[in-house]
């Protein structure tokens, strides 16, 4: 797999996500819930076609031991794409590994991580690659 190059697909859910987002923040506007803009984003993605998982559990292997309880996604979209949301007012730097370590567990390609909560959403869009395999 070539780690640091998303696929066409993977290129038009990523779209179909930033596009998501505006929407959805220009008619939510900030200050809401998490889960409130990951149901939202949910819909907006399943109304035009794409297969989207919520809190999808990503196994960790330690040990040769796989444990199921390892880490949760927010989005899962079509299998192919990672979407973390956030709806704070402070950006905390270690919530870059909560989409870089899943894509690497993963070994999928893109991700976004999104704060909501922000007077321009995009400045709360974070799109990242996994340029590594573990």
């Amino acid at each position: 797999m070539n780690y640091g190059k998303p696929t066409d697909f993977e290129e038009k859910i990523g779209r179909a996500v930033v596009h998501a987002a505006y929407t959805i923040h220009k008619t939510l506007e900030p200050g809401l819930l998490e889960r409130i803009y990951q149901v939202c984003m949910e819909h907006e993605l399943k109304k035009i076609g794409f297969d989207v998982k919520r809190k999808v559990n990503i196994p960790i292997c330690y040990d040769g031991i796989l444990f199921d309880e390892g880490l949760r996604l927010d989005l899962l979209i079509n299998d192919r794409v990672i979407v973390e949301l956030k709806a704070v007012d402070q950006v905390n730097p270690i919530w870059k590994a909560q989409i870089i370590s899943p894509l690497k567990l993963s070994q999928l390609r893109l991700g976004n991580l999104i704060n909501f909560n922000v007077p321009l959403i995009n400045k709360g869009i974070k799109r990242v690659l996994n340029t590594k395999q573990l």
